[in-house]
């Protein structure tokens, strides 16, 4: 199970970040390959409590859907909806400035979020609630997954 506890998993994400480039077209959705960046820097700036995001949880959320998401072994569907406060398109996500920059950032977040020091069990995800550390680093890796298959890396 693919997880950023994992330093391999942290390098592969790594490298498919690499062949991204600002003109890259995505396969679906509507965030061009900068906002995606944008988005998962925040992203991970959510899990590490910097970036406050409004619950929308339920129990269907914070157990199946939690479990689901986490551990099925199966990729995550398109067209899922973010928190307002990651949503690029709607205006909450971080503006994209240069890309070479903004990708720098993102590695940078990459690298804190698995700081050993790093409490990630105290902040609740938005729509699954309380996580563990181990789910949040395997979170991680999921989410950029799936925006990195969004853009074809």
């Amino acid at each position: 199970m693919k997880t950023f506890a994992d330093p391999r998993d942290r390098a592969e994400i790594l490298a498919r970040l690499g062949t991204v480039t600002s003109e890259r077209a995505p396969r679906w959705g509507r965030m061009s390959a900068h906002q995606m960046i944008c988005h998962a820097a925040d992203a991970l700036r959510m899990a590490m409590g910097e970036k406050t995001t409004t619950p929308d949880t339920t129990l269907f959320k914070r157990t199946l859907l939690k479990w689901v998401a986490l551990y099925a072994p199966v990729p995550w569907p398109r067209g899922i909806d973010t928190s307002p406060e990651l949503d690029q398109l709607g205006g909450g996500g971080t503006h994209p400035d240069a890309f070479a920059d903004d990708v720098a950032h993102l590695v940078v977040q990459m690298q804190r979020v698995v700081e050993p020091a790093r409490r990630l069990e105290d902040q609740p995800h938005p729509y699954f609630g309380r996580m563990s550390r181990a789910d949040w680093l395997r979170w991680g890796y999921l989410h950029l997954d799936h925006h990195l298959r969004q853009f074809g890396a």
